[in-house]
């Protein structure tokens, strides 16, 4: 029996030590990476101070520039660098040789990064600041630091996508015993209300969850403290749902820490739009990848022996990136192969399964699939079996069997025949297949509903062939002229032309 494949992919993108980079500057003090674009490297060579900028489109060729900063921060998506000299901090753009903006502050930054392309967030030991690279406008207070974080390293910052929600994450050493709390301030803008939580890594994520027809934002955070270890999920700004459809409520799950890693704690968390996943990254170089929905834990390993001190999201791969102490630049994402038939094999989750291969039409689940759809019909839930079928990943189940299947199937006393029913929710999903467009434009032009078809001939929905131009012009031929001519069937366009 063939070997489970893994359902991650796990690269190296690159080791910093052979592209120049001085071993003693790869650390959180001197290394910033605030996409996957960009890595920026503050180095002093014989009291020469340099910002070492790797594109990571070319990462073999580092760019030097003598700029004598304490920090740099490189702009999620441009060439524009920010820079930290005390309090000074100044904003460049690097392609056009200019400062863009300066700003003198009254305190100290202890910690500052990109929260979008166009604002960089600023954290003193007061308060959090977020500073527009728009105009001329001065950093804007959001809000005062909670007491909680008062002597903590501060080690992230995160915002929602509309920058109304907002986490700061500070870590500090028990006394005593050494563990390592994590203290976290979460901030509402809306409600101009801050709540401490105990907590080492935490992340937004605006998704569609399951009975909701908008987007809601979920706030997701991992603690380890002196009880236990949990990974919790909450909907802090729920999406309109659909009536009667239950609440997202809040979903949890145990993190675990083997016994060699027993003082092993979370450092940081990325989530993938893409897939709708968490990567969650430990101290001691351990991954876990989460389903978000339902907080439910598909793998862990160890990838690194050394501590990864700084991510990213890999938005190219909907993975993450991250950077350890011995400068390997590691990306990890899912594996869309492996993936869902390591939840059907590994996990014995066949709902969670079903729900990724639907999500983002991933293989490996056919055979369940098929399975659920023979259950569907045999109950005559066609509407049921319609649906599953429509929202097939790759469209496995939308075969010419299947609509035997439906066309076979009898209709309920005054309900819609159960063909119509599968080929309405194929209609609702998108386009259909040229084997499709022919099979429902036959019972339409035997109940001579032409206007039907030129509805959604007009819409795109179906796919023109000459087929389906032969069939339409039988009761149509102007209505098939058009079908044809989308169908680039030369020969019958000009015969339709001659005839006409």
């Amino acid at each position: 029996m063939a070997a489970q494949g893994l359902p991650i992919k796990f690269q190296e993108l690159v080791q910093l030590t052979n592209v120049g980079i001085n071993p003693q500057f790869i650390s959180f003090a001197s290394l910033t990476m605030e996409s996957e674009k960009y890595i920026c490297v503050r180095e002093e060579v014989n009291g020469q101070v340099q910002v070492v900028i790797i594109d990571m489109a070319t990462p073999t060729e580092p760019q030097r520039r003598p700029i004598t900063a304490e920090s740099a921060i490189m702009n999620p998506v441009s060439k524009v660098i920010a820079l930290k000299a005390n309090n000074y901090l100044q904003i460049f753009n690097m392609e056009m040789k200019s400062k863009m903006k300066s700003h003198q502050l009254t305190e100290p930054v202890v910690y500052w990064k990109w929260i979008s392309p166009s604002t960089v967030a600023l954290v003193t030991g007061n308060a959090v600041y977020h500073w527009s690279m728009e105009g001329q406008s001065e950093p804007v207070k959001m809000f005062d630091r909670h007491a909680t974080l008062n002597d903590t390293q501060i080690i992230n910052y995160k915002t929602s996508a509309k920058e109304n929600w907002m986490v700061l994450v500070g870590i500090k050493s028990e006394p005593g015993t050494n563990r390592i709390i994590g203290a976290m301030q979460l901030y509402s803008k809306e409600k101009n209300v801050s709540q401490p939580i105990e907590g080492h890594a935490a992340a937004f994520h605006e998704m569609k969850c399951d009975g909701a027809t908008s987007d809601s934002t979920l706030f997701t955070f991992a603690a380890k403290t002196a009880a236990a270890a949990k990974l919790h999920v909450i909907e802090v700004a729920p999406g309109a749902r659909e009536p009667g459809a239950a609440p997202f409520g809040k979903k949890n799950a145990d993190i675990y820490f083997p016994p060699e890693a027993a003082q092993d704690f979370p450092v940081a968390m990325q989530i993938s739009s893409k897939y709708n996943c968490i990567y969650m990254v430990t101290k001691f170089g351990y991954l876990h990848l989460y389903d978000i929905e339902s907080a439910t834990l598909i793998y862990m390993n160890r990838i690194s022996a050394d501590t990864i001190f700084v991510t990213a999201p890999h938005d190219t791969t909907g993975g993450i990136v991250g950077v350890n102490r011995k400068g390997q630049v590691l990306c990890v994402t899912v594996d869309e192969a492996n993936i869902v038939p390591y939840i059907c094999k590994q996990l014995n989750n066949y709902p969670l399964a079903l729900k990724l291969a639907v999500r983002n039409n991933l293989p490996g689940a056919e055979q369940l699939f098929g399975q659920q759809f023979n259950q569907l019909m045999n109950a005559q839930d066609y509407k049921g079996a319609a649906k599953l079928a429509a929202d097939s990943p790759q469209q496995v189940l939308r075969t010419p069997e299947t609509i035997q299947r439906f066309q076979a199937a009898p209709a309920a006393p005054g309900q819609p025949s159960p063909i119509l029913t599968y080929f309405g929710m194929l209609l609702e999903k998108g386009k259909l297949n040229a084997m499709e467009s022919v099979e429902l434009a036959r019972p339409v032009i035997q109940q001579g509903k032409q206007a039907l078809l030129q509805k959604w001939i007009s819409e795109e929905k179906l796919e023109c062939t000459e087929e389906l131009g032969d069939m339409i012009k039988m009761v149509d031929a102007q209505l098939a002229l058009s079908v044809y001519l989308r169908a680039t069937a030369n020969q019958k366009v000009i015969q339709s032309f001659v005839e006409t």
